[in-house]
C-alpha cells in the first residue's frame, strides 16, 4: 500500500488529520501541525516553538534541525523534499535512540517506563527532577556511540527544563507527563495568549 494512503488507524475529519488514540507520539507532534493537515513544515515547527515561549533563535534552529532530521524518516519510499515535511502519521519511524523508552516503537505511551524516570532518578523529591537528576537520567539512557540520540535527548529535555521548571528549579511529574501527549504545549500556548492580570 502506498505510504500516503491512510490506514485504518489514520483518521481525517473535515479534511483535518486526527491523531491515532493509541499513538501518543502523534499527539505530541500534532501540536506543531498548525493547520492540522497531518504534515509539519519547518515554518509550523517555528510557529509552535514561538507559541510556547521560545526565542526566535531557538525556534529557528529547532525548526531547521528537527525537520531536516525527521522529514525523510517519516516519508518512507518518497523522494526527499526540500520543504522537509514531517508526516505526523509516521512519526514513530523517527523515534531516536538514547531516550527514556516512554514511547514504544509504535508511538504508544509505556506507563512503566514513565514511572521508572522517577523511581530511578528522582532523589530529592519523589515527583520531580532537579537539573542534576535530569542530567543523571540522560546519562543513564545513553546508548553506546549513539551521538545523535545523545544530542537529541539532551536538547529536548534541556528546553523542557528551561521552559517549565518551577521557582525552586524542579521539573514536576505532571508537567513531564503532559509533554508526552502534547497537552503541555497547548496549555503553555493558552497561558501565553491570555491577557496578564494586573494587581
Amino acid at each position: 500500500m502506498d505510504s500516503s494512503t491512510l490506514s485504518s488507524t489514520d483518521k481525517q475529519q473535515n479534511g483535518k488529520f486526527v491523531p491515532n488514540d493509541h499513538n501518543v507520539l502523534q499527539k505530541h507532534v500534532f501540536f506543531f501541525d498548525r493547520n492540522q493537515d497531518g504534515i509539519v513544515y519547518p515554518w509550523e515547527t517555528f510557529q509552535g516553538f514561538r507559541s510556547i515561549g521560545c526565542g526566535i533563535l531557538l525556534s529557528t534552529a529547532s525548526a531547521f534541525l528537527i525537520n531536516i532530521a525527521l522529514s525523510q524518516k517519516t516519508r518512507p519510499g518518497k523522494f526527499p523534499s526540500l520543504l522537509f515535511p514531517i508526516e505526523v502519521k509516521n512519526i514513530q519511524r523517527a523515534k531516536h535512540g538514547s531516550d527514556s523508552g516512554v514511547y514504544d516503537s509504535e508511538g504508544r505511551f509505556v506507563p512503566a517506563k514513565f514511572e521508572e524516570i522517577f523511581s530511578k532518578h528522582a532523589r530529592s523529591h519523589p515527583n520531580s527532577l532537579t537539573s542534576d537528576e535530569l542530567m543523571g537520567m540522560l546519562k543513564a539512557n545513553r546508548e553506546p556511540k549513539d551521538f545523535k540520540g545523545w544530542v537529541a535527548s539532551y536538547t529536548e529535555w534541556k528546553i523542557l527544563y528551561t521552559l517549565c521548571k518551577d521557582k525552586d528549579g524542579l521539573l514536576h511529574k505532571d508537567t513531564i507527563r503532559a509533554v508526552y501527549d502534547g497537552s503541555l504545549f497547548e496549555r503553555m500556548e493558552k497561558e501565553r495568549a491570555s491577557p496578564k492580570k494586573t494587581a
